[in-house]
């Protein structure tokens, strides 16, 4: 199975206006967890081949962090689930939160299924090109932890250290807790309204058009320079957890 670059326009078709009422058509979000399994090493629904280990699957849980990733091609990601709209789920690193302090999650390409997937080769070393959206995300996070807020920490393509170009914020969408890593769809000037750090909410009242004190342009959706990410294996990014 090849995954061609006609899932693109699923996905794009897939992204839906964002929170911040006021910026209804610049502000948006990527698409969501694409299946429902339970959380984990997901059980393979993959036809068995010579070579390849498809046990790999990783499906976050609700209460789980993973990084969601799309490349720049928006045909290869990781968006939470081990269906075959996920092949970047093998060997996905994801974290339980099960209280205040400091995590890691990461996606790699370094795996038998996922340069199967994307290159019909178990053994080869296709690299992952760009990418398109990134984010820390904690599913079903409005549920299991409404008060989580994310702090992103660190970033790092193939072991290299990322630049932080700003501060992130959290907010919730579609049910889950999110941390933009790169977001080209929300502008500094349009942040969702419910949009809070650490140190507390970045708009009063959760109105988008009453910025706090502390909103003073210095968070962002879009952490790093696309450029970094250029032909890629490993992401991983450093996180903590405030709030519970």
């Amino acid at each position: 199975m090849v995954f061609r670059r006609s899932a693109a326009a699923f996905l794009a078709a897939s992204i839906i206006c964002g929170a911040a009422a006021s910026c209804s058509s610049k502000d948006k979000n990527a698409p969501a967890k694409t299946n429902t399994a339970s959380g984990g090493e997901a059980e393979s629904t993959t036809a068995p081949v010579e070579g390849v280990d498809f046990n790999e699957a990783v499906e976050a849980a609700s209460g789980d962090a993973y990084l969601a990733v799309v490349d720049a091609n928006w045909d290869k990601q990781y968006l939470g689930g081990s269906d075959e709209k996920n092949p970047l789920c093998y060997k996905a690193g994801v974290a339980h939160i099960n209280g205040n302090g400091d995590y890691k999650v990461s996606v790699t390409a370094n795996s038998t299924a996922f340069q199967y997937l994307a290159a019909g080769d178990p053994k080869g070393s296709y690299k992952v090109n760009g990418i398109g959206f990134a984010a820390v995300i904690i599913d079903d996070g409005e549920k299991a932890l409404p008060s989580a807020v994310i702090t992103v920490k660190g970033v790092k393509v193939d072991g290299r250290d990322v630049p932080l170009k700003k501060k992130g914020y959290t907010n919730t969408e579609g049910e889950a807790v999110r941390s933009n890593i790169f977001n080209e769809w929300v502008t500094d000037d349009c942040l969702p309204g419910d949009a809070r750090s650490a140190e507390g909410a970045l708009f009063n009242n959760n109105d988008p058009n009453s910025p706090s004190e502390l909103n003073d342009g210095s968070y962002s959706a879009q952490l790093v320079d696309p450029a970094e990410f250029k032909d890629w294996t490993d992401i991983e990014v450093d996180f903590s957890v405030s709030g519970l």
